[in-house]
């Protein structure tokens, strides 16, 4: 060979054997840095689990009105089911109309402080009464019983997989037999990769003209699912079967299974995916895994290659017939008998609607996320599978965005002024519901639409709140003697004339509505009438900072300055301040903190949070009851009065509030029991024109119908130490038998009128002396 030639070939040897040696090493570093990959998944974290957020719990009880639409309606969305016989199997209830008998069928709930367990009961409705509860099981009597909290949203990022992780141990040993002989049954003797399942797949597909075989194994799709696109390139493919060699080669095989049942991908409930199978045994059946028949292990197993295709929920004639093709499968495979595979032949599958998981109450969960962002990172939440058990009541959510909603459109259409051209300046409203005894917040409604604009304006709103400052005013008075000693009830007489408050070389000049001045009346009609004037001279008298000072320990909280102005309500709070104050005076002068989260507990039932219902006494009982008696009196001859002719006959206690410059409506309005907050108002500030009692009120009105409908009627309980008389509304003095008119008032025991009216002369009505 010629020294030439010589040299070229071992110039080629040379670079053959670096390339070959790049490539070996290359190909060394890919498949490390495969293996690191696979490693990081399956000794990570592996999955991220989405916090849920759950509504309160459905209290049922004798004596309860209800409609029945709204009760089937809440079973449908917990994922009830309606047969036609009864009950058999949990999630499942009848009604039968004829005999007035609801049957239902509990679910299974884990809830933190009782776990509710699943039985039969039966519900007796007496027209829309209910009039008795049973156990189904023991036939003993109930006097209540609570149906399990409503799935309100997850919080997560990008995607929400639903799922609850077993361990092979809790899976029935035929669900896997059905898996493995459906989608790999060489699975325990193949190494990732199955070439002989590959080439017997390509066969049948050419017989049948079409894809009806898939030829990748368990660990493949596992792969696929955890690190993989579903584009079909053959790159890939090969990248697919490269690291389904590693998995194998690192991990067991019970390794390796326990992790496809808990990754395969079951479907989808609106944003939620349904993934594993134990999510899919609940999702399609309701039920845990070892209560599933044999029929439904087959379907369960038989879903994996196209969920949506064979739902039963999309349809039941295709799901019945992929749920066939595995058990002739298993059949034919020894795996189950002929008498199982005929007696699971004739299981019927139901057909179900799919309640779709939507949030129906964004700005409550708005609003709840920044109140669980003070204890808990954003990682926390989307990754760790908490459930945030809320005190949140979908049916009077529901209730308050509706009222709300058709209020708002209400006004547009009597006050066509009112309508806006552009969406960003249109009328806006926001209501706030809460339980004054214990703080829970049970509805929150910061906007007309939420699609449109996320400001909640319950809590990020500050507007001046007018009127509905002026019960501050009277209490202050109640609590404390005027500047010559003076002592205030509901019959004193307050001047309502035009004067000029002085203070810090300055003048400031009430005026009232329309400059219509009234002269003497008593602290009562002040109050009812919203008179402005008469307001004022009482807060110059008890003290403009006394009133700031209460107004604070009541639950205001933004900043208020103590200028005569105040008195009137200038100074800019939120609706959730204003419901909160309100909340102290209907809870008999005991402030509650606001209540949205109850109970936080981890993915493994572990409680890590409980918030109690904290509180702290601010106003004397007594005191909190008689602001309660006058303001009672604002719808009931008041500026309120309007919702008593709209049929709102409740004992309840409220008060209106308008703005000077008529930007802002409000009305405040609570029973014992429920209280709620409506403002009505323009983002830009721009002039609304109308009062609280024109834009704020109706909408109240209507909600509080529709919220109270069915519960008992409840009156305030005066504390020991108040004592009624009858009196003159005119006078104030004790009611003669010439008096044309009296109220039954509240007075402190000790301070109540003793001398009977000086304008209608006469004996005094036989209830007129103190009790």
């Amino acid at each position: 060979m010629k020294k030439s030639n010589l040299r070229i070939f071992s110039i080629s040897l040379i670079v053959l054997l670096l390339i070959t040696s790049s490539g070996i090493l290359l190909g060394s570093w890919y498949l490390k840095n495969l293996e690191v990959t696979v490693k990081a998944k399956f000794d990570g974290q592996t999955w991220r689990f989405p916090s849920k957020i759950y509504s309160d719990s459905y209290l049922l009880y004798v004596g309860m009105h209800l409609r029945l639409e709204d009760i089937l309606e809440k079973l449908r969305r917990l994922g009830y089911h309606e047969t036609k016989t009864a009950p058999n199997g949990k999630g499942e209830y009848r009604y039968q109309r004829s005999s007035g008998l609801l049957d239902i069928y509990l679910h299974d709930f884990n809830y933190p402080t009782e776990p509710f367990k699943g039985i039969p009961v039966r519900i007796k409705l007496q027209g829309t009464a209910i009039d008795k509860v049973e156990n189904g099981i023991t036939g003993q009597e109930m006097f209540s019983l609570e149906l399990e909290p409503e799935l309100v949203t997850g919080l997560y990022e990008n995607v929400w997989q639903e799922r609850r992780l077993v361990v092979l141990a809790d899976v029935p040993p035929l669900l896997i037999k059905a898996i493995l002989a459906i989608e790999d049954e060489r699975f325990d003797r193949h190494m990732g990769v199955d070439p002989v399942g590959l080439l017997r797949a390509i066969w049948v597909n050419l017989r049948a003209g079409a894809v009806v075989q898939g030829g990748s194994t368990l660990t493949q799709q596992l792969v696929k699912n955890f690190f993989l696109d579903s584009e079909r390139t053959l790159s890939r493919k090969m990248k697919e079967a490269v690291m389904a060699l590693i998995v194998e080669r690192q991990y067991s095989k019970k390794e390796i299974l326990e992790n496809y049942l808990n990754e395969i991908y079951f479907g989808q409930k609106g944003s939620q995916g349904i993934h594993g199978i134990w999510e899919a045994s609940q999702f399609y059946f309701s039920k845990p895994l070892s209560e599933l028949s044999v029929g439904e292990i087959a379907l369960t197993a038989g879903l994996i290659r196209g969920p949506n295709n064979y739902s039963p929920y999309r349809s039941v004639e295709a799901a019945t017939r992929r749920r066939n093709v595995v058990l002739a499968k298993l059949r034919d495979d020894k795996i189950i008998s002929r008498r199982q595979y005929d007696t699971a032949l004739r299981e019927a599958l139901p057909h179900r609607d799919l309640v779709k998981v939507t949030n129906d109450a964004p700005f409550y969960v708005d609003f709840l996320r920044r109140e669980l962002a003070e204890n808990y990172s954003n990682d926390k939440l989307t990754a760790e599978g908490l459930r945030i058990f809320t005190s949140l009541d979908l049916q009077l959510q529901k209730i308050a965005e509706r009222s709300l909603f058709d209020g708002l459109k209400r006004l547009e259409a009597t006050y066509p002024a009112l309508r806006r051209r552009g969406e960003e300046d249109s009328l806006e409203g926001a209501m706030i519901v809460i339980r004054p005894q214990t703080g829970e917040i049970k509805a929150m409604v910061g906007g007309r639409n939420y699609q449109k604009s996320q400001f909640n304006r319950v809590f990020q709103a500050k507007r001046q709140p007018g009127s509905i400052f002026k019960p501050f005013v009277y209490l202050a008075a109640l609590m404390n003697e005027g500047s010559n000693g003076k002592k205030y009830t509901a019959v004193s007489k307050v001047d309502d004339s035009p004067f000029i408050w002085n203070y810090d070389g300055k003048e400031w000049k009430p005026g009232n509505y329309n400059d219509e001045f009234y002269g003497t009346v008593t602290f009562r009609r002040a109050l009812e009438k919203s008179l402005n004037s008469a307001t004022a001279r009482i807060a110059q008298d008890v003290g403009i900072r006394r009133v700031r000072d209460l107004a604070h320990r009541l639950g205001i909280q933004s900043s208020l300055p103590a200028v005569p102005s105040l008195a009137l309500g200038s100074a800019e709070v939120t609706p959730l301040e204003v419901a909160v104050a309100f909340s102290t005076l209907a809870n008999n002068g005991v402030r509650t903190r606001p209540l949205t989260v109850k109970q936080v507990v981890d993915h493994n039932a572990r409680v890590v949070e409980k918030r109690d219902v904290r509180v702290e006494k601010v106003v004397p009982a007594q005191t909190a009851y008689l602001i309660n008696h006058l303001l009672k009196g604002v719808l009931d001859r008041g500026t309120a009065e309007s919702a008593r002719r709209a049929g709102f006959t409740r004992p309840a206690a409220g008060k209106t509030g308008t703005t000077n410059d008529y930007k802002d409506a409000w009305f405040v309005g609570y029973t014992p029991d429920l209280l709620a907050v409506v403002w009505v108002g323009f983002d830009n500030q721009s002039k609304l024109g109308l009062s609280g009692s024109q834009a704020a009120l109706p909408i109240w009105t209507d909600f509080m119908k529709r919220a109270t409908a069915g519960t008992p009627v409840t009156d305030f309980v005066p504390p020991p130490g108040v004592r009624f008389v009858e009196v003159d509304p005119l006078s104030g003095q004790l009611a003669t038998l010439n008096c044309s008119s009296f109220v039954r008032e509240a007075f402190a025991e000790g301070e109540e009128p003793t001398v009977t009216c000086a304008l209608h002369l006469g004996e005094p009505l036989p209830n007129s002396r103190p009790e």
